[in-house]
């Protein structure tokens, strides 16, 4: 129970209640794809829970692979040298072993749901056990791990639908540019670590400038696909004040790092983004039921 709590705080398990809303706005949007007359659809208790599993058991998974193939970097990084692996709290082993248990919980899951959730899971799976790998060959690695987090409300609209209809696809990119946005923003701490060791990243590449400014472009897309998820699915006014201050908050992210000050980096990189999370979804479901 030890090494499993270890574990659980390596992934860093509770923060999946800031990566779930992403999930269930993609859920409840499906749920009520079409839109037309006829009231607020809920999906069945069956899919949320399946989907709430499935969502968990994903990020657990690509949490565990991310740790175990970043050890050595992350034993010669003082920033996260003091991570279970590298002090030696938690085994290389051990970290394998539970992943291999949340990629079986999340198979079980995806199995659960519908036909093409499953036979699109093969997919997902290689998204979430590479993208660790990436930034040792392309400094694209920033929006690798975007599309992969972009999994959860695309792969949910799938478990409800059973189809990939065309605003599953915004919501797909609108997380992917989100989080690459703010992996740049990460990244920024680890710039001259990186160079160092050979690992490819915008900031080892370009400089802290260049990737505070790309990250500030992929949030501007990020609003614009969710304005455009909104206008697809004929959203409300409290679905346009919700994302009015998803894009204030994104705003306020911005101004709280710079190339030369990034004290902050985990306020902007937890917090804010928690506040996004949950922001979008909330005005979501309150939008879908007021009509």
């Amino acid at each position: 129970m030890s090494r499993l709590r270890t574990f659980l705080d390596m992934v860093r398990f509770e923060h999946t209640i800031f990566a779930l809303p992403f999930a269930y706005l993609g859920m409840l949007l499906a749920a009520n794809y079409p839109p037309m007359g006829g009231g607020f659809r809920l999906p069945t208790f069956h899919q949320f829970i399946w989907i709430s599993i499935a969502m968990a058991a994903a990020r657990t998974f690509a949490f565990a692979v991310n740790r175990y193939a970043d050890r050595y970097y992350d034993a010669r990084n003082p920033r996260t040298a003091n991570r279970p692996i590298p002090t030696g709290r938690l085994s290389p082993g051990a970290t394998l072993g539970y992943g291999v248990v949340a990629l079986a919980v999340l198979i079980i899951a995806a199995w659960q749901l519908n036909e093409l959730t499953l036979k699109l899971l093969p997919g997902a799976v290689i998204l979430l056990a590479s993208y660790s790998y990436t930034k040792r060959y392309t400094w694209l690695s920033h929006w690798v791990l975007g599309a992969t987090d972009g999994l959860a409300p695309a792969g949910a609209w799938v478990a409800v639908r059973a189809a990939v209809d065309p605003p599953a696809w915004l919501l797909w990119l609108a997380v992917t540019f989100w989080i690459a946005g703010f992996d740049l923003i990460y990244a920024c701490q680890d710039t001259e670590f990186d160079r160092n060791e050979g690992l490819r990243s915008v900031p080892a590449r370009f400089g802290n400038a260049v990737a505070l400014r790309l990250a500030q472009v992929n949030h501007v897309l990020t609003v614009a696909l969710l304005a455009a998820v909104g206008g697809v699915m004929g959203l409300g006014w409290v679905y346009w004040l919700g994302l009015a201050a998803v894009a204030g908050l994104l705003v306020y992210e911005h101004s709280l790092v710079s190339p030369n000050d990034l004290s902050r980096v985990n306020l902007a990189f937890f917090n804010i983004n928690g506040y996004i999370a949950i922001t979008i979804f909330a005005t979501t479901l309150v939008a879908l039921y007021v009509g």
